[in-house]
């Protein structure tokens, strides 16, 4: 499996305050980029894929809400994650 326990607690230990901080808006769009990034390497290799597609299409529409929650929110730590991410250039 390509998300496994372990690596889902590294992903909000390195964005969120700790392993377990499963709810903070930067440990959630992290593990979103991380599936998305996935994704996108699927389809780039079944391009006829629709239902992963879709999915994928889902998926960058959370991590937007997210961002944009963020950014109205805290500006700070919205700049952070994007930089941290390598989001936006």
């Amino acid at each position: 499996m390509y998300l496994s326990k372990q690596l889902k607690e590294e992903i909000f230990r390195e964005n969120g305050s700790s392993k377990k901080d499963t709810g903070s808006s930067e440990g959630q769009i992290a593990l979103f980029t991380h599936r998305i990034n996935h994704l996108s390497h699927h389809l780039n290799k079944n391009p006829k894929d629709f239902n992963t597609e879709r999915s994928l299409v889902k998926l960058v529409g959370k991590r937007k809400n997210l961002l944009d929650y963020l950014k109205n929110k805290d500006i700070n730590r919205y700049r952070t994650i994007i930089k941290k991410l390598k989001l936006r250039k």
